[in-house]
């Protein structure tokens, strides 16, 4: 995760001709700057990791045990979620594929296993070694190559990988291990907090040269894929229950609802061209931070329709809100880190507020409510459209290329 943006660096995306080399920054300048199949395999072993703790979840809440499941869904999916970041955002700046490069990113997908490995134990026994063990595995990788940085540059920009490199907390993490189970939570956000303070203190240095369109790339791809694993969740939920219950009537509605919220969370996202937006410091921090919201709540809505959909001892309230409150969590973040500065007027920047209101207000309609939500969010990706065509400014509501852009 990186500060602002630096001053263009002139470096062409690496050749290919050397199995090592020096590990030194790309240009900010690349015109065709895409995704890399490495990158997509990367988020491939995260979202197994998402997954699990997405199942964890829903046993935790089934099992009665809600506040301590979500306790430790927020707390896993940092862990997660933090070590994906550090390293798009370093792929993005200094990416050269040699093969020194692929053996760590290697190192990094195996910790995210050895991560995954653990989570059950971590929902189930409150045993944390093997996910912390798999997140130093991570974060050592990440370590070895701002190293390399380090050793392939000078100045500033060396200043800044050193920090990068000393600066990862890991015996901070290790020591959560001594700690008695109730101060967890605590250390837990405290050495959550620092975490997110080291890309602050480290790129005052020198700004590390990432690419505004290949990180919003990067982040819609990841956002994708979570939602694609929120319908393959709901989708085995809802066989299952065809399976044991043969109850159509209930479990229809159920998954018509949430496709629709899933369809809608992908239009809302997906709705404007965001790296045009990613320009200053400011921006960039609080737009990489707050995607933890988003890929957290879209997570959720799949462990929730899974809820919804199975036979619990849990309330129709409890079950629904299962649902209801991660999607309204989704829709407020994307209008706070990406619509709202595409809308023009109250009524474009009241459609999605106002949605994630109603989502909450669907809650108290009993067995309804996923439907009553789906309906709801649909009804908003049409108030979006038809307000942007009836009122589109020429300078806030089209995209980099010129093209309108609706937005909901």
């Amino acid at each position: 995760m990186t500060s602002s943006p630096a001053p263009p660096v002139h470096s062409a995306a690496p050749a290919h001709h050397r199995p090592l080399r020096r590990l030194t920054a790309r240009g900010r300048d690349e015109t065709h700057r895409g995704v890399s199949s490495l990158e997509l395999f990367f988020d491939l072993c995260f979202i197994v990791a998402t997954a699990q703790a997405g199942a964890q979840l829903v046993h935790a809440m089934v099992g009665g045990h809600t506040g301590e499941g979500i306790l430790n869904y927020l707390m896993i999916f940092f862990a997660i979620w933090w070590a994906w970041m550090n390293f798009t955002w370093f792929a993005s700046a200094y990416d050269n594929d040699d093969v020194l490069y692929r053996i760590v990113t290697l190192v990094q997908m195996a910790g995210v296993l050895v991560l995954t490995a653990g989570v059950s134990q971590a929902f189930e026994e409150h045993a944390y070694l093997v996910v912390i063990l798999g997140y130093v595995i991570m974060r050592l990788a990440m370590t070895a190559q701002w190293l390399r940085v380090a050793r392939s540059s000078q100045g500033p920009e060396r200043t800044t990988a050193l920090r990068y490199a000393i600066g990862l907390c890991q015996i901070g993490w290790l020591g959560l291990l001594a700690l008695p189970e109730a101060g967890r939570p605590w250390v837990f956000l405290v050495m959550a907090l620092l975490e997110m303070a080291v890309p602050l203190y480290a790129e005052r240095a020198h700004p590390t040269p990432w690419h505004p369109r290949h990180i919003a790339e990067r982040y819609g791809l990841l956002t994708l894929i979570v939602l694609g694993e929120t319908i393959a969740a709901a989708t085995v939920a809802v066989q299952s229950g065809i399976d044991e219950h043969e109850a159509l009537g209930e479990l229809l509605p159920i998954a018509a609802g949430g496709l629709l919220i899933i369809f809608a969370a992908w239009w809302v996202y997906f709705a404007v061209p965001i790296h045009g937006h990613l320009r200053s410091s400011r921006q960039s921090f609080l737009w990489g931070y707050g995607h933890y919201l988003i890929f957290v709540s879209g997570a959720a809505i799949g462990a929730g329709l899974e809820v919804a959909v199975g036979k619990t001892h849990l309330s129709a309230l409890s079950a629904s809100a299962a649902v209801t409150l991660p999607t309204a969590l989704f829709l407020l973040t994307v209008w706070a880190l990406h619509s709202r500065f595409y809308k023009v007027g109250i009524a474009q920047q009241s459609v999605l507020p106002a949605t994630a209101l109603l989502v909450v207000v669907c809650t108290f309609l009993g067995h309804w409510a996923v439907l009553a939500a789906g309906l709801v969010a649909a009804l908003a990706v049409a108030a979006g459209v038809t307000l942007t065509a009836l009122g589109a400014n020429p300078e806030r509501g089209r995209g980099e290329e010129g093209v309108a852009v609706p937005v909901p």
